[in-house]
């Protein structure tokens, strides 16, 4: 949503007085009542102070002790940073990730729950974005796995995509054009382990990913060290391994997260386990991936006795810059991509200023990061910098409890 307005709120209680005052003016033509109602239709349409706001989304955690009631929204500055208040959208459990509809008129999110042991069921929800910004329920699914914790919609807006960690399976759900969740149309599960005994006695699914020409998805498996890679039918919403039809990382890094370079060429995985980043070539045509580089998230100095956990993994809009969060060090790595090959280069690891950095989302226009401290209940805008990449913290913080993902309405 994209608005010249300071508040749509605002916007909304003006306009029947803006109405009045028209009609005083112009019956008058006083020139007092005129100038006034010029300031005011400047001020609402956006002459004065003129700002381009965004609503966005914010999915918590829940349970636990969180203050969190569900999902929340509030509007984005994009020329200064800054955020408004955080008002509650919609009460719901543990709603971690969510994804929103091209058409802005529907919200989906992953409850990540798991009931009871092994493979038991989540749930997926489905919303109505009003226009207000406030969600109304439209229907549920079960997730097929347990604690369902990302989601994915494709390129023609028919389907939701999500993977299931505790399941570690991958299950697509077409999408109405009501919006609600039709039953599965596909359910791929995962099967193996890895090294790290405590965390890759199983397969668990951490993320799914479409390529931009929605031919291909991703899902990056934390529990078998792989990146599973698929063909998507979009006109039946059926998952089938492509070939090749995966990729592995090095033992023990636990892949978490995945993104596509603009480009198309390169791809990127945060490896969870061991706070290492992975940099793919990946095949445009069949959609495979080639391993080239492996590298840290972290500085050379950090102390043993930091806990290693990487979180969310992204490229920069034009391509030049990626980012991965780092929780335990509570920082973001900032990197520049190499343009002829797609190699990273650490230029600076930035705290986050709270902990356990969870999602970042990059705003619309570029200029900003949206950083979440998921342990300190905060979000905090920083400024990139457009020739280096690099992030400084601006005044701009809002508290919300236990945040996980930001999602930006189109």
């Amino acid at each position: 949503m994209r608005t010249h307005t300071l508040f749509p709120m605002l916007t909304a209680s003006l306009l029947p007085g803006i109405g009045r005052l028209r009609k005083v003016a112009c019956s008058s033509h006083g020139w007092k009542s005129q100038l006034l109602l010029a300031f005011i239709l400047a001020l609402v349409s956006g002459g004065i102070g003129k700002a381009d706001m965004h609503r966005l989304y914010i999915g918590t955690y829940t349970v636990g002790g969180s203050s969190s009631e569900g999902i929340y929204t509030c509007s984005f500055d994009d020329e200064t940073g800054a955020i408004s208040t955080p008002v509650l959208a919609a009460e719901a459990i543990n709603p971690s990730f969510l994804a929103i509809h091209a058409s802005g008129k529907f919200l989906y999110a992953v409850n990540e729950v798991s009931e009871g042991e092994g493979r038991a069921n989540g749930g997926v929800s489905a919303y109505r974005i009003q226009e207000d910004g406030m969600l109304t329920l439209i229907n549920q699914q079960p997730s097929l796995g347990g604690a369902p914790c990302h989601c994915n919609i494709d390129g023609t807006g028919k389907f939701l995509l999500i993977a299931n960690y505790v399941g570690g399976n991958i299950v697509v759900y077409p999408i109405g054009d009501d919006g609600a969740l039709g039953p599965a149309s596909c359910n791929v599960q995962h099967e193996g382990s890895s090294v790290d005994k405590s965390r890759q006695e199983a397969a668990h699914a951490h993320s799914i990913n479409l390529s931009a020409d929605n031919r291909f998805a991703y899902a990056a498996d934390l529990g078998t060290d792989r990146i599973q890679i698929y063909r998507f039918d979009e006109s039946s919403g059926i998952l089938e391994a492509a070939s090749p039809s995966s990729v592995s990382v090095e033992p023990g890094g636990g892949p978490r997260h995945f993104s596509i370079h603009p480009n198309g060429k390169f791809a990127y995985s945060n490896n969870e386990l061991t706070c290492m980043v992975s940099v793919f070539h990946r095949d445009r045509e069949h959609g495979g991936l080639t391993r080239i580089q492996d590298l840290s998230t972290l500085p050379k100095d950090t102390e043993a006795s930091v806990r290693r956990s990487t979180a969310e993994c992204l490229v920069h809009p034009t391509g030049k810059f990626a980012y991965v969060s780092n929780r335990g060090h509570d920082s973001i790595a900032v990197y520049t991509v190499n343009s002829d090959d797609g190699t990273l280069t650490l230029v600076d690891v930035v705290s986050t200023g709270g902990q356990e950095p969870r999602n970042f989302v990059i705003a619309p226009n570029g200029l900003f990061l949206l950083a979440e401290n998921q342990n300190s209940d905060t979000v905090i805008t920083f400024e990139i910098n457009q020739t280096t990449g690099n992030l400084k913290s601006t005044d701009h913080m809002v508290e919300v409890g236990r945040p996980v993902c930001i999602r930006f309405l189109p």
